[in-house]
């Protein structure tokens, strides 16, 4: 059995988006998200989880130890009526058993079967209550670099849909890209969280491998090429930490190489890390 994760971690993740839509909108026609007075395009934290959890479900075949909870046309209720099967009790509509025990294994299984709940955590209380777990990573919006301008593109289809319009030449849609851009995301690791939800050392190593490849196994037309570029982790050596988060963040810092044009590759761009200012007790890891 792996270690239960008892230090504290922040991570920085740089990313980028080549002539696609990394984060729709669906409230703005599904368009790039963007911050509306500076243009910058954002993609939310819910967006990151999915696609670490697309990863998980996809390495490991472990399903009792790594299935996820939230995942594609999944029932809720199906799936929180088996923790009360596996653990021997009758569920009550909308509550938790009133013994605090039996209460704590409901959630516990919750915790132990799901990888997803493990690491973000869940609001289990459906119909059939499994409780609430608050999870040890948390993500911010990713926030690109710079600002982005996104484009409609006009696309054609040479075969229609209906027979009455079988007369016509082709059928026009339209899809939403943005040309270049690198993002990027600031998380957390908390090591109190993470011995509540049993939060492991090999949980916390599959969570940075899904990290580097978590686009790898999600190339669609909708989102061009993306790929991760650049993690820098900050290991703590105490469970609460040796310094704050945003100093931590500080010392990454990104500068374009040329000003004068607008960025369209990685290259585009330098990313330093200050070491000179590193706090004491804190570790480096770059990936």
């Amino acid at each position: 059995m792996s270690k239960i994760v008892d230090k504290r971690y922040e991570f920085v993740l740089f990313f980028e988006v080549e002539n696609g839509n990394p984060n729709g909108d669906p409230d703005a026609g599904n368009m790039p998200r963007i911050d509306p007075e500076t243009s910058h395009g954002l993609v939310t934290d819910v967006c990151l989880k999915r696609k670490v959890r697309n990863y998980v479900d996809l390495a490991r075949d472990d399903k009792k130890q790594f299935d996820i909870y939230v995942r594609e046309n999944a029932v809720l209720n199906l799936i929180n009526q088996e923790a009360y099967k596996e653990q021997g009790i009758k569920p009550e509509s909308k509550r938790l058993p009133k013994d605090a025990k039996q209460a704590a294994d409901i959630t516990g299984y919750m915790c132990k079967r799901f990888y997803d709940i493990r690491s973000f955590g869940a609001v289990m209380t459906t119909e059939v209550n499994c409780g609430q777990v608050r999870g040890p990573i948390q993500f911010g919006f990713a926030k690109s670099l710079d600002p982005i301008v996104p484009q409609e593109i006009t696309i054609t289809r040479m075969a229609v849909t209906n027979e009455k319009d079988a007369d016509k030449e082709r059928t026009m849609g339209r899809k939403h890209i943005v040309p270049y851009a690198l993002y990027r995301a600031e998380g957390y690791v908390s090591a109190p969280l993470a011995k509540k939800t049993g939060f492991s050392e090999a949980d916390l190593e599959l969570f940075w491998q899904a990290l580097m490849n978590m686009f790898e196994h999600d190339h669609s037309a909708a989102r061009g090429k993306m790929a991760s570029r650049k993690l820098v982790i900050f290991e703590h050596e105490t469970p609460l930490g040796n310094a704050p988060a945003h100093k931590l963040f500080d010392l990454v810092t990104v500068k374009r190489n040329d000003e004068e044009k607008p960025p369209r590759n990685f290259t585009d761009y330098s990313i330093s890390v200050n070491y000179s200012a590193k706090p004491d007790g804190i570790t480096i890891i770059e990936q």
